[in-house]
């Protein structure tokens, strides 16, 4: 059994929960920072934070369970993927699927401990649950998957932001909205690996439709995109500092690095950029938003 729960862990790459959770976490210091400066201040709830990161991690397993089962069979083609969990029969399908179900049933039931202050996270946590499932789907027909895939992890600074205040304002949408281009960057950066497969069977991805070349400019365009966000921001939410615009330097360099190190002619080195500088890039902006805020 033990062996089964680190193949499935391994399978949904669970440590890479980093990439989305720190975006959730600083959406929720701001919405913390700003309602206890409130005329009617109410505190911190450890509750809200429970919530926040069970919802998190129920959340991205479920969804990543699901991408697995739905592209087994393309995983089994592309000798990139062929060894993968399922696909290489380590695995069998009823367990990630009794897997998936788990962890989405987690993460309807993680929103119950906003229930008191706020029932929206209930409300809105099958919606949500939905548009995470489907983008597995989308590589079968738009190339712009890679930016349906950046709107799923769009919404966890929103979802946090709403789980606290119980409404929406604009400093969670423009973090959202930088969410949602680094990340449509990130995987289409990514997805440059499977040119060839992709061109093949026939799936949709931004190298298959623009070449590696033109998908490695539009990744750059996506991320300088996302720098401008981040620095529209402190404008939405006067609060961020100093702190803060050292921290969008420091992203900055990371990402000139990224880019630097993915060329067309040489893409050895993808995995360095998606995950461990996106890693530094989510867990460190988080950090120095934080310190920022609470300083």
């Amino acid at each position: 059994m033990l062996t089964q729960l680190r193949h499935i862990l391994e399978m949904i790459r669970f440590s890479h929960t980093l990439f989305a959770l720190p975006f959730a976490l600083l959406a929720a210091v701001m919405a913390w920072v700003q309602r206890s400066g409130a005329p009617a201040p109410v505190p911190f709830r450890w509750t809200e934070l429970a919530g926040i990161v069970l919802a998190m991690i129920f959340a991205r397993s479920a969804s990543m369970a699901f991408n697995r089962i739905v592209d087994r069979r393309i995983d089994a083609q592309n000798p990139r993927t062929a060894m993968r969990h399922l696909p290489s029969g380590q695995i069998s399908l009823s367990l990630v699927g009794w897997f998936c179900v788990a962890c989405s049933l987690g993460f309807v039931v993680s929103t119950l401990l906003f229930w008191s202050e706020n029932r929206w996270p209930l409300y809105l946590s099958v919606p949500v649950l939905a548009f995470l499932l489907s983008y597995s789907f989308t590589k079968r027909f738009t190339a712009l998957a890679h930016f349906w895939l950046g709107a799923a992890l769009m919404l966890d600074p929103l979802c946090a932001w709403i789980a606290i205040r119980g409404s929406l304002a604009w400093p969670p949408v423009v973090l959202g909205g930088a969410v949602l281009l680094w990340v449509a960057g990130f995987d289409i950066i990514y997805a440059c690996q499977d040119f060839g497969f992709d061109t093949r069977v026939g799936l949709y991805s931004m190298p298959a439709s623009l070449g590696v070349s033109g998908a490695l400019r539009l990744a750059a365009v996506c991320h300088l995109g996302m720098l401008a966000l981040l620095a529209v921001l402190p404008w939405t939410f006067p609060l961020l500092g100093s702190v803060y615009w050292i921290g969008i330097g420091a992203v900055a360099v990371l990402l000139g690095y990224e880019h630097w190190i993915v060329r067309p002619d040489d893409l050895n080195r993808v995995n360095t950029a998606f995950f461990h500088v996106n890693t530094v890039i989510s867990f460190g902006l988080f950090l120095v938003g934080t310190l920022d805020l609470l300083t």
